[in-house]
């Protein structure tokens, strides 16, 4: 969490399931906790997301509402949130105090990230002009270019996030954005984005308040590390995240040859492929700079070998590096 997340009043809410009307009423303040709104599985006739839904906005004083978060759907692989969306759009008259909202805070135990089915989030902006903190989670998150004067955060959490969606982040117009966060993933998860398609984030024209960038989980961190380096977004940030990612040497390297990192408080490295060598060279480069680095969980490539050859010094085998969040 930033400081500027800290500063947010609705960050740190208890959350409370929507338990039906009678769990309702047992609560005094509305506005006080980040309502949970899901439909239950484990029960055979548990009603449909809609009827949970609109039971909310019944016996949940709605108008008071600061903090919103959807958990899981009906046939939550096979549909998408296209109904949950437009759900929320309806109702958003009733939500005029709405300022963060999650869709898909679903926990790993309940479902891998990629079987969460996502869908167009844009309408939700549209219909939420004062929403502050937007978190998406889930596979096939699509967003069209969109102005939006109020948001602050904005987190795609996902095992494959496709090209579109990053270039719409960075043709979006959004001046009060200042936390970004976007997992990469996988090809096989449907990421299909090269570094290209971030030229528009990187340039930090449309987001001009931006203070931090997380650009993680990413198969090609890298080539991210080696443009991030150069970029111009790169000098008003006080934050920035490679984490989880297939960074190596290449990429750290290129990071410490780029534009000074001293105005950072923190960068966050961990999951990478680093040797010891340019692990310690960044660890001490950042430190003398007063930058709080995290180098945790230092990986080794996998080998694609045949049995009993694995990792051999002759090893002609594939080695490959990966993401940390893909299925």
């Amino acid at each position: 969490m930033t400081d500027h997340d800290r500063t947010e009043p609705f960050v740190d809410l208890p959350v409370e399931p929507y338990r039906g009307p009678e769990g309702a009423a047992a609560v005094t303040d509305h506005a006080a906790v980040a309502w949970h709104v899901s439909f239950d599985r484990s029960q055979r006739r548990s009603p449909l997301f809609a009827e949970v839904f609109r039971s909310f906005c019944d016996h949940v004083r709605t108008g008071e509402v600061r903090e919103l978060r959807i958990g899981t759907w009906d046939e939550l692989g096979d549909h998408g949130s296209e109904e949950v969306v437009a759900l929320l759009c309806e109702a958003a008259g009733r939500l005029p105090e709405l300022r963060a909202l999650h869709l898909g805070d679903i926990p790993w135990e309940q479902s891998e990230i990629s079987w969460i089915t996502q869908s167009d989030v844009t309408p939700l902006l549209e219909a939420f002009p004062r929403l502050r903190r937007l978190v998406v989670r889930g596979g096939g998150v699509r967003l069209r270019p969109v102005r939006h004067d109020a948001l602050r955060l904005l987190r795609i959490e996902t095992g494959g996030l496709p090209a579109s969606t990053a270039r719409a982040v960075g043709a979006a117009d959004l001046p009060s954005l200042h936390h970004l966060e976007l997992w990469m993933g996988e090809e096989e998860y449907g990421a299909d984005s090269t570094v290209d398609d971030l030229a528009g984030i990187l340039s930090g024209e449309r987001l001009p308040s931006l203070r931090h960038l997380g650009l993680q989980n990413s198969e090609y961190q890298d080539a991210i590390a080696a443009a991030v380096a150069t970029a111009p977004v790169l000098p008003r940030l006080r934050s920035l995240d490679l984490s989880m990612g297939a960074l190596g040497d290449a990429g750290a390297t290129a990071l410490l040859a780029g534009r000074s990192l001293a105005h950072l408080e923190t960068l966050d490295l961990s999951h990478h492929f680093m040797s010891d060598e340019v692990m310690g060279r960044v660890r001490r480069h950042l430190s003398a700079l007063g930058v709080a680095v995290d180098l945790d969980e230092q990986l080794e490539e996998e080998h694609d070998c045949e049995e009993g050859a694995e990792g051999g010094p002759d090893c002609d085998c594939v080695r490959y590096r990966y993401a940390a969040v893909g299925e």
